[in-house]
């Protein structure tokens, strides 16, 4: 059974993609930071006869980064998602707290994330390793504002790149994707191109398609590469 590991489960694209798992028959290990109030991925728990675990997890805390780390004792995960992220704090305006928050929970939290479960990855059959990014991390298409969090994805994107070329000897293959813009709470009510659903669905093909060749490589849900 295919174990898939998913960061910000509780909503949007990540439940999405756990509901859309599950469905598949994989095995679940569902993160969020606060398991007592995920209503929706608790009832899929429960009808998922015992496929989805949920567990805490804060990608901006190192200690509960090293407290999921303890309790899965190198379980072998097949495919690690970083879904989890924030939209930008103080979007247009730059001061130092909000982008190094936003830092800290879109790019270092992945990084450190997939360091502390790379045991789990080798030891499992399809050593896929995933991050959600955005075509505002791309640095030779980038405008004017939300500048913590372009800058966030771009670091992102620099870190998920090199981590495909020093754990390629691994056999571990890392997918860059960027969702597009789906209908989900962070885009606060705005119309935007596709459902989580519809998203899902194709993240989930992109990820099924990974191999050498594309590990490392930016692109879309649709599997058009990025500009860097």
């Amino acid at each position: 059974m295919t174990t898939v590991l998913i960061t910000g489960a509780n909503r949007g694209i990540g439940l999405e993609l756990a509901r859309q798992y599950v469905a598949e028959g994989a095995e679940v290990i569902a993160c969020c930071r606060t398991p007592s109030s995920a209503d929706a991925l608790k009832e899929l728990a429960a009808a998922s006869g015992n496929r989805v675990r949920i567990m805490q997890l804060d990608v901006a805390d190192e200690t509960s980064i090293a407290a999921l780390k303890g309790q899965l004792d190198d379980q072998p995960i097949d495919i690690l998602i970083n879904n989890a992220g924030i939209s930008g704090l103080s979007a247009d305006r730059i001061d130092a707290e909000g982008w190094m928050t936003t830092l800290r929970v879109n790019a270092l939290g992945p990084m450190l994330i997939s360091q502390a479960l790379h045991e789990s990855l080798k030891r499992s059959k399809e050593k896929k390793l995933v991050a959600l990014t955005s075509i505002m991390g791309s640095t030779s298409t980038a405008t004017g504002g939300r500048y913590a969090y372009r800058a966030s994805k771009a670091a992102l994107n620099n870190g998920m790149r090199g981590l495909s070329r020093e754990w390629a000897c691994d056999g571990i293959l890392v997918g860059l994707l960027n969702p597009g813009w789906v209908q989900t709470e962070m885009v606060s009510g705005q119309t935007a191109y596709i459902s989580a659903g519809e998203c899902a669905r194709e993240l989930i093909r992109r990820i099924a398609e990974l191999t050498p060749a594309t590990s490392g490589v930016f692109q879309d849900y649709r599997g058009v590469v990025i500009r860097w």
